[in-house]
C-alpha cells in the first residue's frame, strides 16, 4: 500500500505548460525554414544577446578561449574525458560485425556504420553544463562519427570558456556559440553557414526537448528529454541527510524537475524531507530547486522493497539511486530507469559530471521503452545479403514466391521465379521469356 507524504501539481498544469512550449518552438522552426540565418540570428540576439559576425568559433579563437581556462579546470576536463572514453570505447568493442552462412553459398551480415554528421548540443544558459561535451562529442568520436557540430549557447552574452574548451578537448570538428531553439533549427535544417546534420544529441530545457521532438524524422535524435528526475529508494538503513541532499543535487536543474523519494520506512521519509526544507533556507541555486521540491517533489511510503521497486518502475525515473542494506538488488528487481545508483557510495551528481557512464538518459516515462545516449546511437547497424550457389537461390525463389502469393504481391513473387527459371533453364509460367539457352550455354 501507497502512502503520499507528499504529491506533485496536477498534469494538467504541466500539459498547459507544454502547450505553450510547442507553439513558441513551432514558430522559431518555422521561421529558420523560411529565412535561415537571419531567423537564427535574430532569435539568438533577443533570447541571449548574442548576434557575433559568426556563430562558428575559428580555430584561432578556440585557442585563445581554451588558453584563458585555469589549468586545473583543463586537467579535470581531461580525467572526466578518459573516463567517458574508457567506457564508450568498451561499449563499442561490445558490437560487433559478423557474416554467417545460413545456407551453402548464402551469406549473411552485419555492419555497424558510423552517422556520417551529428549535433551535438551543450546546455548553457544560466549554468554552463561542460560535462554535456564529455557526453555527446567524446561518445560520438569513439563511435566514428566524421563530422561533430557542437553548439553551446552563450551565458549572459559571454562566452562559457571551460564548456568551450571541453568541446574542444572532446574533439568537435565545429563548435558554434549558439543554444536554443534556434540552435536545433539550424543543425537540422541547415542554414546558408551551417551545414545540416543526421542526427542531434544531447539534453535541452523545455524548449530544445520540444524542438527536438517536432525535428524528429527530418532529422535523427538521440532521445526524447524532458526535465530532468531523480527517484530514490530508501530503506530504514538510508541517511535521511544524504537522501535529501541527493534530491536537491538534481531539484536544482530547473523548476520543473521532478525529485521523487519511495521509501519503506516513514521515519526515514520525514527525515528527509526536514532536511530538504532546511537544506533549502541557504541554498545558492534554491530559485530553481525549491520550486521543482514544492510543485514536482514527491513523497512515498510503501510496505517493503517489493513494492518500492515496483513503484519505482512505474515512474520509469531517468535516474534511480538506490540507498537500501543490499543495493544491488535492484539490478534483478527492477527493468525501466535510465541509469541506477546503488549505494551511498555512488550519486546521480557522479554519473552527470565524473564517473563516465553517459549522463543523457530518457525521461517522462520513456525509460520504459529507451535506454540512454551511448556509442551505438552514432551506429546505424545495417545488414547485407550475398547468394552465390545456384542451388540456394532457386530454393529460396521457389519459397518466395509462395510466400509473396499468400500476401497477393505478384512482383516480389515474379522476382524469385526469375532466378528458379534462370538457374533451371526452364521458361516462366507467366512469361514467353525462356531460359533454356542460357543454361545450356
Amino acid at each position: 500500500m501507497i502512502t503520499y507524504l507528499k504529491e506533485a501539481v496536477s498534469r494538467e498544469r504541466a500539459t498547459a505548460d507544454d502547450d505553450r512550449v510547442a507553439a513558441t518552438v513551432r514558430d522559431i522552426l518555422d521561421a529558420v525554414r523560411a529565412r535561415g540565418d537571419a531567423a537564427v540570428r535574430e532569435y539568438s540576439a533577443a533570447f541571449d544577446d548574442w548576434s557575433p559576425a559568426s556563430f562558428r568559433l575559428d580555430p584561432d579563437e578556440i585557442a585563445r578561449i581554451v588558453a584563458e581556462v585555469p589549468r586545473q579546470v583543463l586537467e579535470d576536463i581531461t580525467w572526466v574525458q578518459d573516463q567517458v572514453r574508457r567506457f564508450a570505447e568498451r561499449q563499442r568493442a561490445s558490437i560487433e560485425d559478423f557474416e554467417i552462412e545460413t545456407l551453402p553459398g548464402v551469406r549473411l551480415g552485419q555492419r555497424n556504420v558510423p552517422i556520417r554528421a551529428v549535433g551535438a548540443y551543450v546546455p548553457g544558459g544560466r549554468y554552463p553544463l561542460t560535462a554535456s561535451a564529455h557526453m555527446t562529442i567524446v561518445t560520438a568520436k569513439v563511435a566514428g562519427v566524421p563530422r561533430v557540430a557542437a553548439c553551446t549557447p552563450p551565458i549572459r552574452g559571454r562566452v562559457p570558456a571551460a564548456t568551450v574548451a571541453a568541446m574542444h578537448l572532446a574533439g568537435a570538428d565545429e563548435i558554434y556559440l549558439l543554444g536554443g531553439v534556434q540552435a536545433m533549427a539550424a543543425l537540422a535544417i541547415g542554414t546558408e553557414s551551417i551545414d545540416r546534420v543526421d542526427l542531434i544529441a544531447g539534453p535541452g530545457n523545455a524548449y530544445v526537448a520540444e524542438a527536438k521532438r517536432q525535428l524528429f524524422g527530418e532529422v535523427g535524435i538521440d532521445l526524447f528529454a524532458g526535465p530532468t528526475e531523480i527517484l530514490v529508494i530508501a530503506d530504514e538503513t538510508a541517511d535521511p541527510f544524504v537522501v535529501a541532499v541527493d534530491l536537491l543535487s538534481q531539484a536544482e536543474h530547473g523548476p520543473d524537475s521532478p525529485a521523487v523519494l519511495i521509501s519503506t520506512s516513514e521515519q526515514v521519509a520525514r527525515k528527509a524531507m526536514a532536511h530538504v526544507e532546511r537544506l533549502l533556507g541557504d541554498m545558492p541555486t534554491r530559485d530553481f530547486a525549491a520550486p521543482a521540491w514544492r510543485d514536482h517533489g514527491q513523497v512515498l511510503v510503501v510496505d517493503d522493497l517489493d513494492e518500492a521497486f515496483a513503484v519505482a518502475d512505474a515512474f520509469a525515473s531517468e535516474h534511480v539511486q538506490v540507498l537500501t542494506r543490499e543495493p544491488r538488488q535492484a539490478l534483478e528487481k527492477m527493468h525501466d530507469y535510465g541509469a541506477l545508483f546503488l549505494g551511498e557510495g555512488t550519486c546521480v551528481s557522479y554519473g552527470d559530471k565524473v564517473i563516465g557512464t553517459n549522463h543523457v538518459l530518457p525521461t517522462r516515462g520513456a525509460a520504459r521503452y529507451t535506454g540512454g545516449l551511448w556509442v551505438g546511437k552514432y551506429l546505424k547497424t545495417v545488414t547485407y545479403q550475398e547468394v552465390v550457389d545456384r542451388d540456394s537461390s532457386v530454393l529460396l525463389g521457389e519459397v518466395c514466391g509462395r510466400a509473396a502469393r499468400v500476401e497477393l504481391f505478384e512482383g516480389h513473387a515474379r522476382s524469385g521465379d526469375v532466378r528458379v527459371a534462370k538457374y533451371r533453364g526452364e521458361t516462366l509460367p507467366w512469361s514467353d521469356h525462356s531460359f533454356a539457352e542460357a543454361a545450356d550455354a
